[in-house]
């Protein structure tokens, strides 16, 4: 049994890793709490989907093993994204493409999955001709992965990412 990519579909919000499916944290407006499920509407995740695909493309990529999603990373430019702009680090340009959440499954993390996912997704914008590719990172060490809905700042930094927009909490 091999792992396998391929784009983000719409058959595939329902079965990302708990907590992720139905969650519209990044999609929502206003500023909220800073976790992941903060906002759950599977509604409004699968408008946003359907908009940014019919307008941008692509925004995502999944991991999955027999057809099981073990993992996915989400992305599109951030002005996509209205509660990045709730940020004190928010993004200066709405053009420039954001990572916003990377999940793995619990069984599957360890592995290199998040790497391979991060490197695809990066490999895909540099195809459509990108040039920045920004990420909000959380410092907090002992944040609980599964709460946050932004990646880790050192899993970042590891990846060649550099911090343009400081913040002590969340960095850009």
């Amino acid at each position: 049994m091999s792992r396998k990519l391929r784009p983000l579909s719409s058959e595939d919000l329902d079965r990302l890793p708990p907590g992720c499916s139905g969650c519209a944290f990044w999609e929502s407006g206003g500023e909220r709490e800073r976790r992941c499920g903060a906002v759950c509407d599977t509604e409004t995740q699968r408008a946003w989907y359907r908009k940014v695909t019919d307008e941008w493309g692509t925004c995502g990529r999944v991991a999955f093993e027999d057809d099981e999603v073990l993992g996915f990373v989400k992305y599109a430019p951030s002005g996509y994204f209205p509660q990045a702009a709730t940020f004190r680090s928010a993004p200066e340009d709405p053009s420039v493409p954001l990572i916003s959440c990377l999940h793995i499954t619990p069984d599957a993390r360890h592995r290199g999955l998040g790497t391979v996912l991060l490197r695809a997704c990066m490999s895909d914008l540099v195809q459509r001709g990108e040039r920045r590719i920004e990420s909000f990172g959380y410092t907090d060490a002992a944040a609980r992965i599964d709460d946050m809905p932004m990646l880790g700042m050192s899993f970042l930094l590891r990846h060649g990412f550099t911090v343009v927009r400081p913040d002590p909490h969340y960095p850009l």
